[in-house]
């Protein structure tokens, strides 16, 4: 039975119907290599899109950062990790052996004279580290951007400009450790994984994206000193003061105790570190590091009760350690300007809360970026099709 014409215009006109394009690779600025911005990053590369990363200091992790000495390593800012979200648990069996429990599952709560109050986290919730150092993990997963020359180290970016050659597209500033400056153009795409300060003071100075600094100056994050303490006389932990190997205080000064010799593969050699509280770090952040240690090592003494000197202190200055005020979602993008913002300030403080906010902003800058081409395409394709004009 022969179809109606009705049909087979119907049918025409379905058969007209342009075919949405594969992805298409776009170019995309990260800057940051803290585990927001690695997560990001990966998932951006590994979605075929061309990624190019900026980090100012010397080498990737951020707050992750181990600190070497000659009696072993310190993790100078983020001390453990929790696994509560899949995805990130599934990041992390890409990199098996790498992280391993800590038996500091039981962190004591003391009071200001050091005595123990009650254990503060819920009975069963693992705490794991990774191993050799916190910053294993930004660095295992930073390996196939360093293998494609897509990272680039010790590389601050000053300013986000328009290409004057391609306006559609954005040029960095790049100031190097010397001071002198160059610029990378031909990116689609930048997407901020700093600190939120830093973020905001970006885009305010480049004066670009006002609706997304405004929102990232409701964020509010405290500073950090950190002195990172060994005791080679005692080459076994416990050996030497308090017999738990984690703590919160509430002493005035000090916030935050580890034994790091307590983790594993660290070594025996008796090693802590000690974080000062938010609100003592704020009123001291620019006081001069040795009386800044003065004041930690006599507060340590009064919390755990040694008494012996160290044969080693070091200090380490956080502007931005801890998020007491998130954002409240997981990233910010303006996918008309093409510009993002990612970092655990979004969410919180924690480890996981960096690596969904990266995760999160990639899927959402992969999506933005190919649902905008291939629209085009489309309407590209489909005007193919269209009768010239009589």
């Amino acid at each position: 039975m022969p179809r109606s014409s009705a049909a087979r215009a119907s049918s025409a006109s379905v058969a007209k119907v342009p075919q949405m394009p594969a992805k298409v690779p776009r170019h995309f600025a990260v800057v940051g290599a803290g585990l927001a911005g690695i997560a990001c990053a990966r998932t951006l590369l590994q979605a075929g899109h061309r990624v190019t990363v900026f980090e100012q200091a010397e080498r990737v992790g951020g707050r992750t950062a181990s600190h070497e000495s000659p009696f072993g390593s310190f993790d100078a800012g983020a001390q453990y990790f929790t696994i509560r979200d899949e995805r990130f648990a599934l990041a992390l069996d890409t990199v098996p052996g790498l992280y391993r429990p800590w038996s500091a599952n039981a962190i004591r709560v003391l009071d200001a004279t050091g005595h123990v109050a009650s254990p503060s986290q819920p009975p069963g919730e693992a705490h794991w580290v990774a191993t050799p150092g916190m910053d294993a993990l930004a660095t295992a997963w930073a390996e196939p951007l360093q293998q494609g020359g897509h990272l680039h180290t010790q590389a601050q970016v000053v300013a986000i400009e328009r290409d004057p050659i391609h306006p559609q597209q954005w040029q960095l500033r790049i100031q190097g450790p010397a001071g002198a400056q160059q610029v990378l153009a031909g990116f689609d795409a930048v997407l901020l994984a700093q600190p939120a300060d830093l973020a905001r003071t970006l885009l305010t100075q480049s004066q670009i994206a006002p609706a997304l600094a405004a929102e990232i100056a409701g964020v509010i994050t405290a500073p950090c000193w950190s002195m990172m303490l060994a005791f080679p006389q005692a080459v076994h932990p416990g050996t030497l003061g308090p017999q738990w190997n984690a703590a919160r205080s509430t002493h005035h000064r000090i916030a935050w105790l580890a034994r790091e010799s307590s983790k594993p593969q660290r070594g025996l050699v008796e090693r802590w570190t000690v974080q000062a509280s938010p609100a003592w770090s704020h009123e001291h952040l620019h006081d001069d590091p040795s009386r800044v240690q003065a004041k930690l090592l006599k507060a340590f003494a009064e919390v755990t009760g040694i008494h012996a000197q160290p044969q080693y202190v070091e200090m380490r200055r956080w502007a931005y350690a801890q998020t007491t005020q998130p954002l409240g979602k997981t990233h910010l993008i303006d996918s008309e300007l093409n510009i993002g913002a990612c970092g655990d300030w979004c969410l919180g403080h924690r480890l996981e809360d960096a690596f969904i906010s990266g995760l999160e902003l990639a899927l959402a800058a992969d999506f933005s970026a190919n649902f905008e081409h291939n629209i085009m395409q489309a309407m590209l394709d489909a005007a193919k099709d269209l009768p010239d004009e009589q």
